[in-house]
């Protein structure tokens, strides 16, 4: 019987990454997105119901009422559940935000700084289609409200009840009902009473993520986000219906997701196939997962060291380690490039796509080697300033300025510096320092910071 997990190597699995947006998408995605930057409401409204999205004479906005209403029609369980997921995303979010802080640094004759603040306005935007994903809500729309975002937008096309209690939960201000490109650009630009955002966040499918791509110049973007990815690095000591439930979780997200196996162990392929053929027999998502699975693949490997290689070579998305305890502890230090790292078979990446606190949207197709998962830093910015209290104590500050002003040929430069150098009477009787002159220490001000 033909196998489910192919035999892989670690180039060919980089190699046969497709490009995160696709011509053909962009193509098309640049003409929507253009169609509603110029167009407005209109424009929106017009593809929406191309699409099927909307009907006509619908709103464009669903407000938060009917959010909160949405809300209160769930039974009591699934409320219950939405509520506990929020609020260990809540929790960690929080976390990060304690984690981060505003900065003072004396200077000569002052003080430098960052301040920490959020953007006014977020756009969140969630999958529809095959899957709606009000888990997506929450991840996005409760981290941007951590953060401290004053009003956050959701995007989900054609939303049902549950998505929108979890805006509710999420404390989202509406929800446009609206997906694809053409939401990517509302959300950007603005289209009648959706307002443009300053940031825009979400995974979606490859027009989403080329309307992203074509927004990222007016806008903030988390990542432009690829297929699915998952990686289970195992030895000796793992359960393979444990590691084929998780690629087949993994699989069922779309067809181009990438579920692979590397391992230690020469007969844990053939186990886990079994495993898989078993599993998928009775799957409700089997035509898709099916397919996916030939994505993937497994790389067999001679040692830790090989093994940890062929991590960071790929740079997943999702890294579950099924390792024994002893050996987890050795290798995760050695690990860095990965979206999130699931320590152990007990912590399985599905709980992590669930609330355990930690966000699901992530980096893919190598993406982790340069940037991280959405938090809260996603919507907050570092706003540096300076200020200088004591021009002669300054004056070395301007000296090293002229200087490089120079050796970089930008005369105005230079002697805009020097104006703060040339030698004059200040209110005390003072005069500032020469060039060449001493350096006097400098004097810290009472009162640090920005005023």
């Amino acid at each position: 019987m033909t196998l489910l997990l192919q035999p892989r190597s670690v180039e060919e699995i980089v190699r046969r990454r497709g490009a995160p947006v696709p011509a053909e998408a962009l193509i098309a995605a640049t003409r929507i997105v253009e169609a509603v930057r110029r167009g407005g409401e209109a424009a929106l409204r017009e593809q929406a119901e191309r699409f099927g999205e909307l009907l006509p004479g619908e709103p464009i906005v669903i407000e938060r009422p009917s959010l909160e209403k949405a809300l209160r029609g769930l039974d009591r369980a699934d409320r219950e559940c939405l509520e506990r997921v929020a609020g260990r995303i809540q929790a960690f979010a929080e976390a990060q935000r304690g984690a981060i802080r505003d900065v003072v640094v004396p200077v000569p004759g002052g003080f430098a700084g960052h301040r920490v603040k959020p953007v006014l306005r977020a756009g969140c935007y969630a999958p529809g289609g095959r899957y709606p994903l009000p888990s997506t809500v929450l991840m996005t729309a409760i981290t941007a409200r951590v953060a401290g975002v004053a009003e956050v937008i959701v995007a989900s096309p054609k939303p049902p009840s549950l998505v929108l209690a979890a805006a509710a939960v999420a404390g989202a201000d509406a929800v446009i009902p609206v997906g694809g490109a053409q939401a990517i650009a509302a959300l950007a630009y603005g289209a009648g009473p959706v307002p443009a955002c300053d940031v825009v966040v979400g995974p979606g499918n490859r027009y989403v993520a080329a309307a992203k791509h074509l927004v990222s110049n007016s806008v903030g973007i988390d990542t432009i986000a690829g297929p699915s990815e998952l990686v289970v690095f195992a030895d000796a000591s793992a359960d393979p219906d444990l590691i084929a439930a998780d690629l087949l979780a993994q699989a069922e997200h779309d067809t181009d997701a990438v579920p692979l196996l590397i391992t230690l162990d020469s007969t844990l392929p053939a186990r886990v196939n079994e495993a898989l053929r078993q599993q998928i027999g009775d799957l409700s998502t089997s035509d898709v997962a099916g397919v996916a699975l030939a994505n993937g693949g497994v790389i067999s490997v001679r040692s830790l060291e090989e093994g940890v290689a062929a991590c960071e070579a790929i740079a997943p998305e999702h890294l579950a380690l099924h390792l024994s305890d002893a050996t987890v502890a050795t290798v995760t230090a050695r690990l860095h490039t990965y979206g999130t790292m699931f320590l152990g078979s007990k912590a399985g990446e599905v709980l992590g796509d669930y609330g355990a606190g930690p966000n699901h949207v992530l980096p893919t197709g190598g993406a982790a080697r340069g940037s991280g998962g959405l938090s809260v830093l996603t919507f907050l910015r570092l706003r540096t300033w300076l200020r200088i209290d004591d021009s002669h104590a300054a004056c070395e500050l301007a000296e090293d300025s002229a200087w490089f002003a120079r050796a970089e040929g930008l005369e105005g430069h230079a002697r805009s510096a020097e104006k703060r150098t040339s030698p004059r009477s200040t209110p005390g009787g003072h005069p500032t320092r020469p060039v060449g002159a001493a350096t006097p220490r400098a004097r810290r001000s009472s009162k640090p910071g920005p005023r």
